[in-house]
């Protein structure tokens, strides 16, 4: 039994670094953006963005535990048509999701240290110093540095969101206008507010190499732990997006205040939340907070996306070798030409996460269709076979993005 729960501790790190990527974007601004401006109305919009993507988040845990082997190269399994697909939407998904998140972290960095730094000076630094924490530590300093973070700001939001209830001014939240939801933009930001949460479908191969990564680590890993690790990660990012939409909710809706377009506005409402919940001695603690959960967020990406390119690379080049080369080559590669997209759009703040989150929503099913197709082939192992309720629930998923995702691009061209 000690023997058990030892291996499930040790086991335990790519769940957290799930969460960090989560808590980021899709948390600190279009969950909070979305309780402000809405109030209760998009909470089932959460709670349906959070239930439709669980299963295909979870195969990956599913798969890469019982197969050893990652996503990708599960993809190139199915073929390589498939192996093809996830790359293309890969390639357009990773500048895209690196320039949203290093924006987000630029601003907060900037409210909090206020050295009169633009928002394109931040993001070089803060990319710098990714890549040299990834260049020198690599998986060990972001899975140690996610279970620290993560907590942290898990036990301030919550302390938040229940010093901001007020039952005078709770009792008037249901009677306050909110925004047309059959608008155009209401929709756009509704596909975009689901589109990263809890956490971007395209997340799951991430997720899988680091737990490749974790377990060569851990050799005795079985599947269960994989499984508690990755429910820990999951529920944990959907409890806390529940957390910052809640804040928006009691902190905002209903104040008649604008939420600021610029990363540096939009920061200082971010900590203005806490501020108004906690008191004005927290103002302080929580920045600090805020920007390093967003800082673990953008060195959780900034290491994703060159080990998902080295490991396509090494499949392509039908080699087994692992390089640090391509790895660094990548890391260097994606930074700076994600930092060339930023210099043109640092002014387009919410214009740019609502593209990226949007896009993120639209091409999940992709994933999702792939991750299923994954657990249900014949050579899957038998013991790990979805349970036939479990198989239609999943069907039922993915449909919901499929049709989801067709009616807003219906709807944005017949309007």
């Amino acid at each position: 039994m000690k023997q058990s729960f030892t291996s499930l501790v040790k086991s335990i790190g790519p769940g957290f670094l799930l969460a960090g990527v989560a808590i980021g974007v899709s948390h600190l601004v279009q969950a909070t953006r979305a309780g402000a401006e809405y109030g209760f109305v998009l909470i089932g919009a959460l709670i349906i963005a959070c239930l439709t993507k669980y299963p295909f988040m979870e195969f990956e845990a599913r798969y890469t535990s019982a197969t050893g082997k990652s996503l990708i190269e599960g993809y190139k399994g199915i073929g390589q048509w498939a192996l093809q697909l996830y790359f293309f939407v890969s390639i357009g998904s990773a500048f895209i999701t690196q320039v949203a998140v290093t924006l987000v972290t630029a601003g907060l960095a900037e409210y909090l240290f206020r050295l009169g730094i633009s928002i394109f000076g931040w993001s070089c630094i803060i990319l710098s110093v990714c890549i040299i924490i990834l260049w020198l530590g690599r998986y060990k300093t972001i899975d140690r540095l996610m279970k620290l973070l993560i907590s942290g700001l898990t036990i301030a939001t919550l302390i938040a969101v229940f010093l901001a209830i007020d039952n005078e001014k709770n009792t008037k939240l249901f009677s306050y206008a909110h925004p047309d939801l059959w608008q155009v933009s209401s929709i756009a930001f509704i596909i975009a507010f689901m589109g990263w949460m809890p956490i971007p479908v395209d997340a799951s191969v991430w997720h899988s190499i680091w737990t490749k990564e974790k377990n060569k680590q851990y050799l005795n890993n079985s599947t269960k732990n994989s499984l508690i690790d990755f429910n820990i990660g999951y529920l944990s990012a959907s409890f806390i997006g529940l957390l910052f939409f809640l804040l928006g909710v009691l902190v905002f809706f209903g104040r008649e205040i604008e939420l600021s377009t610029t990363a540096v506005g939009f920061s200082g409402q971010l900590i203005e939340m806490y501020q108004y919940s906690i008191g004005e001695w927290s103002k302080t603690i929580i920045a600090i907070a805020a920007f390093f959960a967003m800082f673990s967020t953008t060195l959780a990406v900034t290491d994703a996306y060159p080990r998902v390119f080295d490991e396509y690379t090494k499949l392509q080049l039908k080699t087994s070798k692992q390089s640090k080369y391509r790895y660094v080559l990548f890391l260097f590669l994606i930074s700076i030409l994600s930092l060339g997209l930023l210099y043109f759009f640092s002014n387009s703040f919410t214009v740019f996460v609502d593209f990226a989150t949007g896009l993120a929503f639209l091409t999940s099913p992709i994933i999702a269709w792939l991750n299923l197709k994954l657990v249900t082939t014949d050579d899957f192992p038998q013991n790990q076979k979805l349970k036939p309720i479990y198989l239609w629930f999943s069907r039922i998923c993915l449909w919901f993005l499929v049709c989801f995702g067709l009616f807003y691009l219906g709807f944005h061209l017949l309007t």
